[in-house]
C-alpha cells in the first residue's frame, strides 16, 4: 500500500481517507466483467446481508449504532463510485476472480503487519498468476525438480549442498552466486532470486539445470563436489552458446543473405 492506494498488479486501486477500498478500481482491474458491477454483486446473492456481518465484525461508529457507510458506502461527486472496507473489497474480487481476492487479502494483511517488502511481492506474486512470465516459471520449477531428483540420486541430501551446486550453475550463466546477485540487484534476502528473474534469464537456469541433470546421469558422478562440477560444465556450454549467439546477431546485419539461405 502506498499513500492513498493500493498496488494491485501494477495498477493502483484508491483508498479513502477512511480506509475504503475502491470497488470500481477493482472492477476495472479485471476487465470489467459483464455483470459482476459493484452494484450487482451487492444486490445479488445476498450480498447485504454479509456487507452487515462484516460491519458487526469490524465494528461501527456512532455509539455502536450500525451505519453500513462505515463499511460500504457510495462516493460524492468528487470521490464517486464504491467504496468497501478490505475485507469486503476481498469479498469482490473474489466474486471476480479467486485469484485477486487472495491477492487483495494478501495486500492488507500485510499492509497491517507492516511488511515493507510489500509492494515488490505483490507484483512478484502477480506476475507468478498471469502471463508468459509464469509459464517460464512452472517450466523452471519441473526442470529444477528433475535436477534436485539428480543430485539425491548422486549423493547429495543436505540443502546447504543442494544450494552449493545451485550456486555453481548461478556463478557460470549470471557471474556470481546467490546471495551476491541477491545483493547487486537490492532483493530480500529472503525472497526467492528466481521470483525476480526475467523470462530470458529463467529460460538459461532451466536449460542449464535440464543439462546438467543428464550430466549427471550420463557421467554418474558422487557428492557434492562432483555433482556441482557437472552443473558448472553444463551450465558453461550455456552461457558460451548465449554469448556467442549475441557475437552472431551483429554480423546477420551484414550478411543477411547467407543467413537467409540457411533458413
Amino acid at each position: 500500500m502506498t499513500g492513498r492506494c493500493l498496488m494491485l498488479r501494477d495498477r493502483k486501486v484508491r483508498v479513502d481517507d477512511k480506509g475504503l477500498v475502491s470497488l470500481d478500481d477493482i472492477f476495472s482491474l479485471a476487465n470489467k466483467p459483464n455483470g459482476k458491477s459493484p452494484f450487482a454483486w451487492y444486490r445479488g446473492n445476498k450480498k447485504g446481508a454479509f456487507v452487515l456481518a462484516a460491519h458487526n465484525r469490524v465494528g461501527g461508529s456512532d455509539g455502536g449504532k450500525i451505519r453500513i457507510s462505515d463499511v460500504l458506502r457510495m462516493g460524492s461527486a468528487e470521490n464517486g463510485g464504491w467504496w468497501a472496507h478490505p475485507i469486503i473489497a476481498a469479498s469482490y474480487a473474489g466474486h471476480l476472480n479467486p485469484a485477486l481476492e487472495v491477492e487483495v487479502h494478501e495486500v492488507w494483511l500485510r499492509y497491517k503487519s507492516g511488511d515493507d517488502s510489500l509492494v515488490d511481492e505483490v507484483r512478484s506474486n502477480a506476475q507468478k498468476k498471469d502471463g508468459r512470465w509464469g509459464n517460464v516459471r512452472r517450466l523452471g520449477i519441473d526442470r529444477r525438480k528433475d535436477y534436485t531428483a539428480s543430485l539425491s540420486d548422486h549423493g547429495v541430501f543436505d540443502g546447504k549442498d543442494y544450494a552449493r551446486c545451485t550456486n555453481a550453475a548461478y556463478r557460470s550463466l549470471f557471474g556470481a552466486a546467490a546471495s551476491a546477485l541477491k545483493a547487486q540487484r537490492k532483493i530480500p534476502a529472503r525472497r526467492s532470486l528466481r521470483d525476480t528473474m526475467s523470462s530470458a534469464e529463467l529460460s538459461y537456469l532451466a536449460a542449464a539445470e535440464t543439462l546438467a541433470a543428464e550430466r549427471i546421469e550420463d557421467e554418474n558422478p558422487y557428492g557434492v563436489d562432483a555433482c556441482a562440477k557437472a552443473t558448472s560444465r553444463s551450465s558453461d556450454r550455456i552461457r558460451a552458446a548465449i554469448e556467442a549467439d549475441r557475437a552472431d546477431r551483429n554480423r546477420a546485419l551484414f550478411d543477411g543473405g547467407e543467413h537467409d539461405a540457411q533458413s
